[in-house]
This record gives structure tokens, sequence and C-alpha cells, in this order.
């Protein structure tokens, strides 16, 4: 998932995004255990885009915002 893909999404939607990645990687630590998990970079792509996710939710709380001065 790409950046601006996430910055485009509304707060909403990406607490859900977040949500959602964050139980897929779940999922994939459970895959991995127990050796059913075919492809290994699928973890380390989970974590970068759940680390992603979190970064611009971040951003977007520090920023203030430009509309709201009057």
């Amino acid at each position: 998932m790409k950046s601006n893909e996430i910055r485009d999404m509304s707060p909403d939607e990406r607490v859900q995004r977040l949500v959602e990645m964050q139980e897929a990687f779940f999922n994939l630590r459970f895959q991995h255990e127990s050796g059913q998990l075919e492809n290994p970079q699928k973890l380390k792509q989970a974590k970068r885009d759940i680390a992603r996710i979190k970064t611009i939710i971040r951003e977007m709380e520090l920023t203030p915002n430009p509309t709201s001065e009057s």
C-alpha cells in the first residue's frame, strides 16, 4: 500500500485499514509458526504497511488543519 493511497483516505478509513492489517499480521504470524506460510516476505510487508499507516495517522494528528484557521 502506497503512502499517497493512505493519505487520500478519510481518518475513519485509515483506522479501519489499520485494524484490518493488524488482524492480517496476526494470522500471518500463526501461519508462519505452524509452517503453513508460503511466502515469509508477507510478514515483512505487513509490518511495513502497519507502520506506514500508523505514521501517517500520527502525521495527520500533528499537522494543523489550515482550513480551520479563521
